[in-house]
């Protein structure tokens, strides 16, 4: 039986802006979800400081987690590693989209595929994404489109996981399952 105020799943999206704390939040729940873990790393060492920024995660990661980068094919990576006993976690939804949308792949296709292949898996998943919602709409054609593409994932992705949780400042905040409000307007 669980702790009361413990509420469980198998999937989660994970949401939050830039350095909101969504990754570390999303680490310490694969860590909780499975003894053996599975980062699935999107970013690609494009330039010097990026190559740094992975070293630095991987170490931060510890000795607990397996890497697998896959900047395209994550429903193909997704498909072969996820297993009972194994927590695969996806960071970042972001990157990997930035990834297609730059190789030119048919992103309403690729979202589509990856939603759909969620509720799929074997073991439990975490998908970390950016929320670029919030911020100003991009002035150049190639921003709109890539926000308009990032919303439509994150819608995607969190109907097809079990539970959705928005980082802010370090503070998680439960999304999915959603609180039964019964609000009434006067």
């Amino acid at each position: 039986m669980e702790p009361e105020g413990v509420i469980s799943g198998r999937t989660a999206l994970v949401l939050g802006g830039a350095r909101s704390g969504k990754s570390r939040y999303a680490l310490a729940l694969a860590e909780a979800a499975a003894p053996e873990r599975l980062m699935i790393a999107t970013a690609q060492a494009l330039d010097v400081e990026m190559a740094a920024r992975i070293t630095r995660h991987k170490a931060e990661r510890g000795a607990g987690w397996a890497t697998r980068e896959e900047p395209l094919a994550l429903v193909a990576a997704l498909s072969q590693e996820a297993r009972p006993g194994r927590a695969a976690l996806v960071d970042c939804v972001t990157l990997w989209l930035t990834n297609a949308m730059l190789a030119g792949r048919d992103m309403a296709r690729a979202i589509e595929e990856l939603a759909a292949l969620v509720p799929t898996l074997a073991g439990p998943a975490i998908f970390v994404s950016n929320e670029v919602g919030h911020g100003i709409t991009p002035t150049s054609k190639l921003g709109r489109e890539f926000q308009d593409w990032q919303g439509r994932a994150n819608q995607a992705l969190a109907r097809a996981c079990e539970l959705v949780v928005a980082v802010e400042a370090g503070l998680p905040r439960l999304l999915k399952p959603a609180p039964d409000l019964r609000l009434r307007l006067r």
